[in-house]
């Protein structure tokens, strides 16, 4: 997932800095997610109860890390801090109520 994204697609010297810091929160999100499902993957298929919970620990770690990211991604991006504010914490179902383009 994070190969796709680790590069820029676009020269560096026409994008704000702005468009660079995001970059870097959403690549850094994408490390998170993926560590978290590592983490996952290794505490569940772990035969020992204590490497198990070091594994789980670890995997809480990566959540709050990925969290703090888009919380900053929230605070510096006004089109996503819509869109979780549409979609984040709501109830009812998840589709169907799309947002018009920004």
């Amino acid at each position: 997932m994070v190969g796709s994204s680790a590069g820029l697609h676009e020269d560096a010297g026409r994008l704000s800095g702005e468009v660079l810091d995001l970059h870097r929160a959403l690549t850094s999100l994408q490390e998170e997610l993926e560590a978290v499902d590592w983490y996952q993957q290794r505490a569940q298929g772990a035969s020992n109860s204590q490497l198990k919970d070091v594994l789980m620990h670890n995997m809480a770690e990566e959540m709050e890390h990925a969290c703090m990211l888009l919380e900053w991604i929230r605070r510096h991006s006004p089109v996503f801090a819509q869109q979780m504010e549409h979609y984040l914490f709501t109830q009812g179902a998840i589709t169907g109520k799309e947002l018009p383009p920004p």
